[in-house]
């Protein structure tokens, strides 16, 4: 027979007592596994599911012929999907060290590794400026993926911003080393875009590598063996979703190692004209604008009042795919004759990126491109500059930093971090006023949502300066975004 413990005095009872003989108090049964009181009556333990002690005799097994009250699931991610591969659209990159072998061979090794090291750095950062994964550090390259792990739209794209930047880093460092007198680093790179099957390894207790495997990854690689020196190289499937975006020169078809077919491939040469989707369906041709009058005639009205001398500012919040951009690109066409048109579009991966939407619109502006040398750069801008007003000749250091041009760049290294930003604000103040001058303004920032702080700065500087200016500053962002 089972005995029953009072819980508030501790006195033994016969089972099936519901009260204490010593005090009176109402009994409870004790689960023998985790010690959770439950009612005296009870056959499983309410904390634990236990049989309660002393009642085995009476617990029957469950009656197949009625249905469960309950049932529990375990709710733990399926891990056999991670180990499976998911399928996804991805654009891979891999980048070459040309000639690492022979230098290798040439150098001690130490003294070639203290030379591909940092160049495989500059690589990396390139990766992770535009949110890529690097699948693979080889030595002498590496191998990134864009798309995956984290889902971007424009993967194709960044994929190729990577790679301009990293030809752009790995001039200034193979100038950097023919300075010490060491020999330089040269790179090439190959980029196709397709779906792959993608596996998440464990490789330790903390650590996870993200694996991708299919012929995308394949066919990039070999790409990345064709190109020359100093060259990206993409094919037909990455051209279709990047045209426009990028300046590209067909190479025609290829035979490459391991495919029965041709493939077409095209080099990359530089940027293109296109810098949104609304540009690139303006060249197929955009449907019909109907509606937005009432927008439409207080941006006529503000213009009116900013080509008199009185600076005004335009700001449209509304959620993705309303037609903010649509709005403002019929504005501009509508008005642009009369107006020096500037536009700054800040882009999803340009937070981490200091001025990022301010440098292409100085590009546009000078007229200079990244394929140009310093020198042409730096001649470029400081004509356009004694043009506008001799004044900013003193600005010129400042604005050709920004440009990347490294003789300008190491005449304000060793300034203070802070007199130094504040000093590139100005000057980027007083050269967008100049212009105002010379012909009316219209300055377009998109997207703020996305805007890099020292962007985000300049656009405070100018919002409180464009007072009696002939300055119409259009601005655009989505609802997240706070206006200040």
């Amino acid at each position: 027979m089972g005995v029953a413990r009072c819980g508030s005095c501790g006195a033994d009872n016969s089972d099936g007592a519901k009260y204490c003989g010593s005090c009176g108090s109402p009994l409870s049964a004790t689960c023998s596994r985790c010690g959770g009181s439950n009612p005296q009556d009870a056959r499983f333990c309410n904390k634990c599911g236990n049989p309660i002690a002393g009642l085995e005799g009476d617990v029957r097994p469950p009656d197949p012929s009625k249905p469960p009250v309950g049932i529990a699931f375990n709710l733990a991610p399926d891990r056999r999907s991670a180990s499976d591969g998911e399928r996804k659209l991805v654009t891979a990159l891999f980048v070459d060290i040309v000639g690492s072998t022979i230098l290798e061979q040439d150098l001690d090794p130490e003294e070639a590794r203290a030379i591909i090291d940092p160049a495989l750095q500059l690589m990396i950062q390139a990766v992770r400026r535009y949110d890529g994964y690097v699948v693979q550090s080889t030595g002498d390259g590496i191998f990134a993926l864009f798309g995956a792990p984290v889902a971007h739209e424009d993967h194709p794209q960044r994929s190729l911003y990577t790679a301009l930047r990293l030809h752009e880093d790995m001039r200034r460092y193979s100038d950097q080393l023919r300075g010490e007198g060491r020999p330089p680093i040269q790179v090439r790179a190959g980029v196709n875009t397709g779906e792959v099957v993608v596996r998440s390894i464990r490789t330790g207790e903390t650590q996870t590598e993200y694996t991708p495997i299919g012929h995308t990854v394949n066919l990039a690689s070999r790409l990345q063996s064709l190109a020359s020196v100093g060259s990206t190289i993409i094919s037909e499937s990455t051209r279709k979703m990047v045209e426009g975006y990028f300046a590209l020169r067909p190479l025609g078809p290829t035979r490459i190692k391991g495919l029965s077919e041709t493939v077409d491939v095209f080099e990359v040469t530089g940027l293109g004209p296109l810098r949104t989707r609304l540009d690139r369906s303006a060249g197929r041709g955009l449907s019909r604008f109907v509606g937005r009058e009432t927008e439409k005639q207080e941006f006529r009205r503000a213009a009116a009042e900013a080509k008199k001398g009185s600076g005004r500012i335009i700001a449209v919040e509304a959620e993705p795919g309303v037609g903010k951009s649509r709005l403002f690109f019929e504005f501009k066409a509508e008005v642009s004759s009369d107006w020096t048109v500037l536009e700054a579009l800040s882009i999803s991966h340009g937070r981490s990126s200091a001025y990022l939407p301010i440098v292409e619109l100085l590009h546009t502006y000078f007229g200079t491109g990244r394929e140009e040398s310093p020198s042409l750069r730096r001649e470029k801008v400081a004509a356009r500059i004694a043009e506008i007003d001799p004044v900013l000749q003193g600005d010129l250091s400042y604005l050709c930093a920004l440009l990347e041009i490294e003789e300008e760049k190491e005449k304000l290294a060793f300034m203070d971090p802070q007199l130094r930003r504040m000093r590139t604000l100005e000057a980027l103040t007083r050269l967008l006023l100049s212009e105002s001058r010379l012909r009316p303004l219209i300055l377009i920032v998109e997207d703020l949502h996305w805007l890099d702080d020292q962007s985000q700065a300049l656009l405070d500087r100018l919002a409180s300066a464009i007072e009696g200016e002939r300055v119409l500053l259009l601005v655009n962002y989505r609802p997240e975004y706070q206006l200040r």
